[in-house]
């Protein structure tokens, strides 16, 4: 969704939007939380990962033309 994100923990499941350094990890520590709320900017376009966002359309079209 070209959102930058912060993510509150030290781990993530979502190794792409590292790797794509459109997320961080911050953890809890406050100070960091801080400077990434302040400091973080993507400088490259985001991959799409995860589709384009139209599969629900693309589902309803192949589920009522099979109805």
């Amino acid at each position: 969704m070209r959102v930058p994100c912060i993510t509150l923990r030290s781990e993530t499941e979502w190794v792409e939007t590292l790797e794509d350094g459109w997320n961080i990890l911050s953890g809890c520590n406050k100070g960091k939380i801080i400077r990434s709320i302040k400091s973080f900017s993507p400088k490259h376009p985001q991959h799409k990962h995860f589709g384009d966002g139209k599969t629900a359309k693309r589902i309803v079209r192949i589920l009522v033309k099979e109805s």
